[in-house]
């Protein structure tokens, strides 16, 4: 096998070390992200189009379940390269084509969405899940010690991948049900497969990760407020309305990212029932964040007169996915270190968030309220406490 791998200058999959020094992500993680920022984009921008033209509750479930592919897939890349990334010209190609089916998906968001049409969803989903089976596949062959591990994961995504085939064929009434249960069994299969033997992964890089990838969904909040500015520019006679909501927009992607930034998160990443906990709950955080963006644009169209969406309806669509997102963030991050002070404030204002969708102005009162908790954690952590925290959050602390 080695002279193999020599002549084809491959080099074999072995774990990673959990303790590396100064361990960030890689420009392929980098690269790789980069077409997840377009199906975001894709979700988003669609669920805008079906919330104004009034299928909110339609819009969000249809949002909700194209989110779980481009999360599920990004995840179980991201876990797999923390533990086993050896950077060959074959696990590049595999990640590229992966990125192939990214792409796939995304041009299939907006038929999924509008029309229910998964096809394209899932073959580009089952595409990434299946590039993955080979990197599994390699892993057991290399290192025996992970193989019953890797051999667990190889064989579950390729049954289920085959159940998402399969579903296709199924009549449209049975559409949400089959796929909660194949989402179900998407989401257990690591739990199965981790039993045996846990693979390595390594917190501060895999924190690091997650970081990354909720900068992606918040960019898409930005795109909102920038389109609210050149909507503005546009139309001179809503041009100070709009140029608020850009200003309100800003200021609510910036608290979301103040929050979710304000606590160093490789702790949550120290075993195996916080990896998953931690992992899992990222589905509410990442997909809320996503959301926002089409909040904003909603926002948009409203003072535009480009929608017929009831008032409150429409400011909901912005309140509660930052309230969402608030408390959820708070809930897994924040209130385990925090003061007394901030865990009746930060929760209070995350629900205040999401009730000020009856206001006249819901856009700016969330904005002011998110101002309320990012002064609560700045006022109630010590500077040089945070200081700290950070600096032990940096791969390699150890060794300052």
């Amino acid at each position: 096998m080695p002279s193999i791998l020599n002549r084809l200058d491959l080099l074999p999959i072995r774990p990673r070390d959990k303790g590396e020094r100064h361990r960030v992500a890689s420009s392929l993680e980098l690269f790789f992200d980069l077409v997840f920022v377009i199906a975001v984009s894709a979700a988003a921008t669609t669920l805008h189009h079906l919330e104004v033209e009034g299928h909110v509750a339609a819009g969000v479930g249809a949002y909700l379940m194209v989110f779980f592919a481009i999360w599920w897939a990004w995840m179980n890349f991201t876990w797999f390269a923390t533990a086993f990334d050896n950077d060959d010209w074959l696990y590049r190609i595999t990640t590229i084509v992966q990125m192939a089916g990214v792409l796939v998906l995304a041009a299939g968001v907006a038929g999924a969405m509008q029309n229910g049409d998964f096809a394209a969803v899932t073959f580009g989903y089952v595409i990434m899940r299946l590039a993955m089976v080979s990197q599994w596949i390699r892993v057991a062959v290399n290192s025996p010690e992970y193989r019953t591990t890797a051999l667990r994961y190889a064989g579950g995504v390729t049954v289920v991948q085959l159940a998402w085939v399969l579903r296709l064929l199924l009549p449209e009434s049975l559409g949400v049900v089959s796929f909660i249960v194949l989402a179900a069994c998407e989401v257990l299969i690591p739990i199965w497969a981790e039993q045996k033997n846990v693979t390595p992964w390594h917190n501060h890089h895999i924190a690091e990760r997650y970081g990354l990838f909720t900068l992606v969904v918040l960019g898409e909040g930005l795109l909102g407020s920038a389109n609210a500015i050149i909507d503005g520019l546009q139309d001179a006679d809503h041009v100070l309305p709009l140029a608020l909501l850009a200003a309100c927009g800003l200021i609510i992607t910036a608290g979301m990212w103040w929050i979710y930034f304000a606590v160093p998160q490789h702790d949550n990443f120290a075993n195996l029932r916080q990896s998953l906990t931690t992992g899992y709950t990222h589905y509410i955080i990442f997909a809320a964040a996503g959301a926002v963006s089409a909040g904003i644009e909603v926002a948009v169209s409203l003072h535009s007169g480009e929608t017929e969406l009831p008032a409150i309806e429409a400011a909901a669509t912005l309140t509660v996915p930052v309230a969402v997102f608030v408390l959820a963030v708070w809930a897994l991050v924040i209130r385990r270190g925090a003061s007394t002070v901030a865990n009746v404030i930060i929760p209070i204002c995350g629900v205040l968030i999401a009730l000020s969708a009856v206001l006249p102005w819901p856009e700016g009162a969330t904005s002011v309220l998110l101002i309320v908790i990012v002064a609560t954690l700045v006022v109630t952590t010590r500077p040089r406490q945070v200081r700290a925290a950070q600096l032990a959050a940096e791969p390699g602390a150890d060794a300052l």
